[in-house]
């Protein structure tokens, strides 16, 4: 397996759904650590020249368009809502923030260059430049261009023998090669997806940055163990194509963790199940709301349905340049409120996650 000096190793506990506390260092003589994160649940997907070659063959336009969204997700009717304590060990955790990238690797915010490294990001409360525009938008068809129209994509995959969709985007990443997405678009029903690819900027069955095969799949133990709906979380590491890694090719979107709730945010995502087909990037922007039901989630008022999953959610979003900060992804709807779109609160779980996935080295695909 490819692995980078960089990547912070965390301790694997066994943890039962719970949220547990970051990881706090301490002088010698001074209180205990608190329990560290559990690790990641990581999959090797193609990781083979051979294999990501039979993957990329396998995608026909045919079979793209032939793609179904999985079934619809629902919390537990036991899930656990947001408590004060848990929002209050949420707020304690050190927020993060890593800036956007523009292709080519350069900041897409101030033009210098970024390592992406989400360890020495903490602390660091760079953002991009404010939305302007927080006008509410159930589910839209996205007509201004800009980053947003690269870093966003399809996810399609196979699943229990039927090809399925989801949406990703690329993020900052130090291997440059990042896509995240939501928890049950890499893994449900007890197996890792296979044949699992991302196709940025797909319009209309055009795949205008081509076709990028997964290495390595992540998600984090929760969902991984019992399918846990507040921790639907996941990345794919994805091999190089035509000798450049993904950022490079399309750019790569900020992402952030241990955030204040309840901020404006935008949803994209590539619908596919009625009213929509899932040829065409679809977005919602609103102010999140929590959850008071059955998870401890963000909602967002919101109209796309399957085949969304896994699309970001951002901070910050300038609709003029298409750049911000991914701080969720599309996750679950209420069958009784097919109005409410519900993401996962990204802390340090989700953070885990992307520290795992971008210190992961992508094999070279060598030939076409």
């Amino acid at each position: 397996m490819r692995r980078t000096a960089r990547l912070v190793p965390l301790l694997a506990l066994v943890t039962g759904g719970a949220l547990l506390p970051p990881v706090a260092a301490h002088a010698a003589g001074g209180p205990a650590a608190a329990p560290a994160t559990p690790a990641p649940v990581e999959k090797e997907a193609a990781d083979t020249g051979t294999e990501q070659r039979v993957v990329r063959r396998y995608w026909t336009e045919a079979k793209m368009e032939a793609a179904r969204p999985l079934d619809a997700l629902a919390p537990r009717k036991k899930g656990v809502r947001l408590t004060g304590s848990a929002a209050a060990a949420q707020s304690a955790a050190a927020p993060v923030t890593v800036p956007p990238t523009a292709p080519g690797g350069r900041d897409a915010a101030d033009g210098g260059s970024t390592a992406g490294d989400g360890g020495a990001a903490a602390g660091r409360s760079r953002a991009t430049a404010p939305a302007r525009a927080a006008r509410a938008v159930d589910g839209s068809p996205w007509t201004r261009g800009g980053a947003v129209t690269g870093t966003a994509g399809r996810v399609f995959f196979t699943y229990q023998g039927r090809n399925a969709s989801c949406s990703g985007n690329a993020v900052t990443s130090e291997n440059r090669s990042t896509v995240i997405t939501a928890g049950h678009c890499v893994k449900m029903g007890g197996a890792f997806h296979t044949n699992w690819v991302f196709v940025p900027g797909y319009d209309g069955g055009e795949r205008p940055h081509g076709t990028w095969v997964a290495t390595t799949l992540y998600t984090t133990p929760q969902w991984n163990d019992a399918e846990d709906i507040d921790h639907d979380v996941a990345a794919a590491v994805v091999a190089p194509l035509n000798g450049r890694h993904l950022t490079d090719v399309v750019g790569g979107q900020g992402v952030a963790f241990n955030q204040a709730r309840r901020r404006q945010m935008h949803a994209f995502g590539y619908p596919a199940a009625a009213p929509y087909d899932g040829s065409e990037l679809v977005y919602c922007s609103g102010r999140a709301f929590d959850d008071f039901l059955m998870s401890r989630d963000l909602g967002l008022n919101c109209d796309m349905t399957g085949g969304s999953s896994g699309g970001p959610w951002f901070l910050d979003f300038d609709e003029a340049t298409g750049l911000g900060t991914l701080n969720s992804v599309n996750s679950f709807k209420y069958g009784f409120a097919s109005g409410w779109m519900f993401g996962p609160y990204f802390g340090m779980e989700a953070q885990a996650v992307y520290r795992a996935a971008q210190g992961t080295d992508a094999p070279q695909l060598h030939a076409k």
